[in-house]
Protein backbone atom coordinates (compact mmCIF):
# COMPACT_ATOMS: atom_id res chain seq x y z
CA UNK A 1 0.00 0.00 0.00
CA UNK A 2 2.85 2.34 0.78
CA UNK A 3 4.40 2.19 -2.72
CA UNK A 4 1.16 2.72 -4.62
CA UNK A 5 1.04 6.48 -3.95
CA UNK A 6 4.49 7.12 -5.44
CA UNK A 7 3.66 5.97 -9.00
CA UNK A 8 1.03 8.67 -9.65
CA UNK A 9 3.36 11.34 -8.26
CA UNK A 10 6.23 10.15 -10.50
CA UNK A 11 3.92 10.07 -13.53
CA UNK A 12 2.64 13.56 -12.76
CA UNK A 13 6.18 14.90 -12.28
CA UNK A 14 7.38 13.30 -15.53
CA UNK A 15 4.38 14.73 -17.39
CA UNK A 16 5.01 18.24 -16.03
CA UNK A 17 8.72 18.09 -16.91
CA UNK A 18 7.95 16.93 -20.45
CA UNK A 19 5.29 19.62 -20.87
CA UNK A 20 7.67 22.32 -19.64
CA UNK A 21 10.37 21.13 -22.03
CA UNK A 22 7.94 21.06 -24.96
CA UNK A 23 6.57 24.50 -24.08
CA UNK A 24 10.02 26.09 -23.83
CA UNK A 25 11.16 24.48 -27.08
CA UNK A 26 8.16 25.96 -28.87
CA UNK A 27 8.98 29.51 -27.73
CA UNK A 28 10.87 31.64 -30.26
CA UNK A 29 14.43 32.36 -29.23
CA UNK A 30 14.94 35.90 -27.95
CA UNK A 31 17.55 37.74 -30.00
CA UNK A 32 20.62 38.75 -28.05
CA UNK A 33 20.59 42.42 -27.15
CA UNK A 34 23.48 44.26 -28.80
CA UNK A 35 25.84 46.17 -26.55
CA UNK A 36 24.65 49.72 -26.05
CA UNK A 37 27.12 52.14 -27.56
CA UNK A 38 27.16 55.73 -26.44
CA UNK A 39 25.25 57.99 -28.80
CA UNK A 40 27.30 59.69 -31.48
CA UNK A 41 27.43 63.44 -30.92
CA UNK A 42 26.08 65.60 -33.77
CA UNK A 43 29.47 67.24 -34.28
CA UNK A 44 31.14 63.86 -34.49
CA UNK A 45 28.67 62.79 -37.19
CA UNK A 46 29.56 65.88 -39.21
CA UNK A 47 33.27 65.22 -38.69
CA UNK A 48 32.88 61.63 -39.86
CA UNK A 49 30.90 62.55 -42.95
CA UNK A 50 32.64 65.76 -44.01
CA UNK A 51 36.21 65.77 -42.70
CA UNK A 52 37.35 62.18 -42.76
CA UNK A 53 36.40 61.75 -46.39
CA UNK A 54 39.63 63.63 -47.19
CA UNK A 55 41.64 63.57 -43.96
CA UNK A 56 42.84 60.87 -41.64
CA UNK A 57 41.49 61.41 -38.13
CA UNK A 58 45.06 61.38 -36.81
CA UNK A 59 45.76 64.83 -38.27
CA UNK A 60 42.74 66.20 -36.42
CA UNK A 61 43.62 64.41 -33.17
CA UNK A 62 47.05 66.04 -33.01
CA UNK A 63 46.05 69.62 -33.84
CA UNK A 64 44.61 70.92 -30.53
CA UNK A 65 43.20 74.29 -31.62
CA UNK A 66 40.89 76.70 -29.84
CA UNK A 67 37.53 77.84 -31.21
CA UNK A 68 39.07 80.54 -33.40
CA UNK A 69 41.63 78.12 -34.82
CA UNK A 70 39.10 75.40 -35.60
CA UNK A 71 36.73 77.97 -37.12
CA UNK A 72 39.48 79.11 -39.49
CA UNK A 73 40.26 75.53 -40.47
CA UNK A 74 36.59 74.62 -41.03
CA UNK A 75 36.01 77.78 -43.10
CA UNK A 76 39.09 77.03 -45.21
CA UNK A 77 37.95 73.44 -45.77
CA UNK A 78 34.45 74.57 -46.78
CA UNK A 79 36.03 77.00 -49.28
CA UNK A 80 37.98 74.03 -50.69
CA UNK A 81 34.78 72.02 -51.12
CA UNK A 82 34.07 70.30 -47.81
CA UNK A 83 30.37 69.60 -47.61
CA UNK A 84 29.38 71.22 -44.32
CA UNK A 85 26.08 73.08 -44.14
CA UNK A 86 26.30 76.61 -42.77
CA UNK A 87 24.08 75.68 -39.80
CA UNK A 88 26.33 72.68 -39.04
CA UNK A 89 29.56 74.68 -38.88
CA UNK A 90 29.13 75.88 -35.25
CA UNK A 91 28.17 72.34 -34.21
CA UNK A 92 31.30 70.93 -35.84
CA UNK A 93 33.56 73.61 -34.34
CA UNK A 94 32.07 73.07 -30.88
CA UNK A 95 32.74 69.35 -31.16
CA UNK A 96 36.30 69.88 -32.43
CA UNK A 97 37.09 72.23 -29.53
CA UNK A 98 35.63 69.77 -27.04
CA UNK A 99 37.33 66.64 -28.36
CA UNK A 100 40.47 68.11 -29.95
CA UNK A 101 40.71 71.53 -28.36
CA UNK A 102 43.55 73.60 -27.04
CA UNK A 103 46.16 72.43 -24.57
CA UNK A 104 48.45 74.48 -22.36
CA UNK A 105 51.84 75.13 -23.90
CA UNK A 106 54.73 73.24 -22.44
CA UNK A 107 57.32 70.58 -23.15
CA UNK A 108 54.86 67.71 -22.65
CA UNK A 109 52.24 69.01 -25.07
CA UNK A 110 53.86 67.36 -28.10
CA UNK A 111 54.25 64.07 -26.24
CA UNK A 112 50.59 64.14 -25.18
CA UNK A 113 49.45 64.88 -28.73
CA UNK A 114 51.69 62.32 -30.42
CA UNK A 115 51.53 59.45 -27.93
CA UNK A 116 48.42 59.66 -25.76
CA UNK A 117 46.04 60.56 -28.58
CA UNK A 118 46.90 57.33 -30.35
CA UNK A 119 44.27 55.80 -28.04
CA UNK A 120 42.56 58.66 -26.16
CA UNK A 121 40.80 61.92 -27.02
CA UNK A 122 41.97 65.09 -25.33
CA UNK A 123 38.72 65.56 -23.44
CA UNK A 124 39.48 62.33 -21.59
CA UNK A 125 42.76 63.80 -20.36
CA UNK A 126 41.15 67.10 -19.40
CA UNK A 127 38.40 65.59 -17.25
CA UNK A 128 40.60 63.06 -15.47
CA UNK A 129 42.82 65.33 -13.41
CA UNK A 130 44.88 64.06 -10.52
CA UNK A 131 47.95 64.69 -8.45
CA UNK A 132 51.45 63.77 -9.56
CA UNK A 133 51.22 60.29 -8.03
CA UNK A 134 47.95 59.42 -9.77
CA UNK A 135 49.36 60.58 -13.11
CA UNK A 136 52.49 58.51 -12.48
CA UNK A 137 50.35 55.47 -11.67
CA UNK A 138 48.35 55.99 -14.85
CA UNK A 139 51.44 56.41 -17.02
CA UNK A 140 52.93 53.21 -15.57
CA UNK A 141 49.68 51.42 -16.37
CA UNK A 142 49.76 52.80 -19.92
CA UNK A 143 53.36 51.59 -20.33
CA UNK A 144 52.24 48.13 -19.24
CA UNK A 145 49.49 48.34 -21.87
CA UNK A 146 52.07 49.11 -24.55
CA UNK A 147 52.14 52.91 -24.78
CA UNK A 148 55.18 53.88 -26.89
CA UNK A 149 56.66 56.26 -24.32
CA UNK A 150 60.42 56.65 -23.95
CA UNK A 151 62.03 57.22 -20.54
CA UNK A 152 62.76 60.83 -21.49
CA UNK A 153 59.21 61.46 -22.73
CA UNK A 154 57.78 59.78 -19.63
CA UNK A 155 59.43 62.36 -17.35
CA UNK A 156 58.42 65.28 -19.57
CA UNK A 157 54.82 64.07 -19.89
CA UNK A 158 54.46 63.36 -16.17
CA UNK A 159 55.62 66.87 -15.30
CA UNK A 160 53.28 68.37 -17.92
CA UNK A 161 50.21 66.41 -16.77
CA UNK A 162 50.81 67.06 -13.07
CA UNK A 163 51.31 70.78 -13.67
CA UNK A 164 48.46 71.37 -16.12
CA UNK A 165 45.81 68.76 -15.27
CA UNK A 166 45.88 68.60 -11.51
CA UNK A 167 42.62 67.94 -9.68
CA UNK A 168 43.72 70.25 -6.84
Amino acid sequence: MKGSGIKPILCLTATLVCAAAAFSAAQPAQPAQPAQLPPVKPGEKILNSACTTCHELRAIETTALDEEGWTKIVNAMVEKGAEVKKDDMPVLVKYLVSAYGPLPDGAGKAVLLNVCTQCHTLDRVRVRGGDRQSWEDLLNHMLNEGAPLSDEDYTVLLRYLARNFSSQ
